[in-house]
């Protein structure tokens, strides 16, 4: 072993236990807050229902569900594709993200829309633009469906969710390019203001928006009327941030992370997981603190795009070599976050970034230092942490041994043997 290189403390695995509101049967409860809506679907009207976000669980069954509830209606339902600057900003980008989801006409019985120009409806008192895609002027009511979540570079009384999904989704790349120059401080206010305008010009009659849990099942369903959107998804925010998972401890020397991924969050490695913004200009994360994140392979789901790789610390040699530097930094362009996409100090094996890693804590006595290994940053229900991590765990609802700390074992090599990989 080089000077430069040290062993890992011995690891137990633990179980992390967290709240788990559930909704048992996605498509029935999509098809029933749909009905909600359903009095103001106009026979012979074109209704268009947004998508595109990515990772939402049940996705196309709910999708089916709401086109359902459309025809039942007497009205022709069109999905339009609503992304900002996702798939390179061009319509045959959007449609290449929309078949990777399964989206298509073929899956759910109703045409996919894609569209890259838009247009200016409309302006806030304070200059800012709102942005519409032409393909919304082909439809006479809206009708969009979305995820709302905490976002992974700003926080406010709104953050991902319905009025992301009107203002950069259907704002298209002009809707995007706005949201992507202000500083982060400005997002909710820009969220908000705008999208108030696109309700007011646009024909949304109301949305339904998604809550997953911190085992990414959906939480709750609900329907929203357009006139109380924006309350209602400030209230469903502020829910869904009591549901997140988080890792077992909030102050780590090192971070270990099995893979990184667009499939997993939006940054690769979640913001609110490894404590890192990374954007220029912008105060960091007081927590969680972690000194070190050290992350072993990109995902297959995330095609190269490596964004969020300037997040972390210490890779491998076989995820540089999955890297594509072109959609990696198309990524980090469109969101100004260069930094985001600089890259670590990188091993030829797993247990040589781990070593290393380990190396710059060499100050740290081995019975001391404080580790946690993690799938991904997405699923945290399952992970390994080091005896001085495992000392302070004494909270039994929501902690369980697995197994006792064993020693960190690598193959010839020089890959971890003990892991935990995706949920079954």
């Amino acid at each position: 072993m080089t000077t430069t290189r040290r062993p890992l403390p011995p690891m137990a695995r633990i179980h992390q236990t967290f709240v788990r509101p559930k909704v048992e049967d996605p498509a029935a409860e999509m098809t029933a807050q749909m009905e909600l809506l359903a009095p103001r679907i106009k026979p012979g009207s074109t209704v268009g229902i947004t998508a595109g976000s990515r990772g939402i669980q049940n996705i196309c069954a709910m999708l089916e569900a709401a086109i359902g509830v459309v025809r039942r209606c007497g009205a022709t339902p069109v999905l339009l594709a609503a992304m900002g600057s996702h798939g390179g900003g061009t319509a045959e980008g959007q449609k290449e993200v929309l078949d990777s989801l399964n989206i298509t006409e073929e899956r759910l019985g109703a045409k996919v829309v894609t569209c890259s120009t838009c247009r200016s409806i409309g302006q806030t008192p304070d200059g800012l633009t709102a942005h519409m895609l032409d393909s919304a002027f082909s439809v006479d009511a809206i009708i969009p469906i979305n995820r709302v979540k905490t976002h992974t570079s700003f926080k406010g009384c709104v953050e991902s969710g319905m009025c992301k999904m009107l203002v950069v989704g259907l704002g298209g790349p002009g809707g995007a390019g706005q949201f992507h120059s202000l500083g982060q401080s400005q997002l909710p206010r820009l969220l908000v203001d705008v999208g108030r305008i696109i309700l007011e010009k646009m024909p949304v009659i109301g949305g339904v928006a998604i809550v997953e849990n911190a085992y990414e099942e959906t939480a709750r369903i609900q329907a929203l009327p357009a006139e109380s959107m924006i309350e209602s998804e400030i209230e469903l925010l502020a829910w869904s941030k009591t549901l997140m998972p988080a890792l077992p401890v909030d102050r780590l020397h090192g971070l270990i992370v099995e893979e990184m991924g667009k499939n997993f969050s939006g940054t690769g490695a979640d913001t609110n997981i490894i404590g890192r913004l990374r954007i220029q200009g912008e105060a960091e994360m007081t927590s969680p603190n972690i000194r070190y994140v050290s992350v072993l392979d990109l995902s297959e789901e995330s095609h190269g795009n490596a964004t969020g790789i300037g997040l972390v610390d210490f890779v491998t040699q076989k995820l540089i070599d999955k890297v594509d530097r072109k959609a990696t930094y198309l990524n980090n362009l469109t969101t100004t976050f260069v930094t985001r996409a600089f890259l670590p100090t990188w091993y030829d094996t797993e247990q040589e970034a781990l070593e290393t890693m380990m190396f710059c804590l060499r100050s740290i006595p081995p019975e001391e230092v404080r580790l946690v290994h993690v799938p991904n940053t997405l699923y945290l229900t399952d992970c390994f942490v080091s005896e001085a991590v495992l000392r302070e765990l004494d909270d039994a609802s929501r902690f369980s041994l697995v197994h006792e700390p064993r020693p960190v074992r690598f193959d010839a090599q020089g890959n971890l043997v003990d892991r935990i990989g995706r949920p079954h």
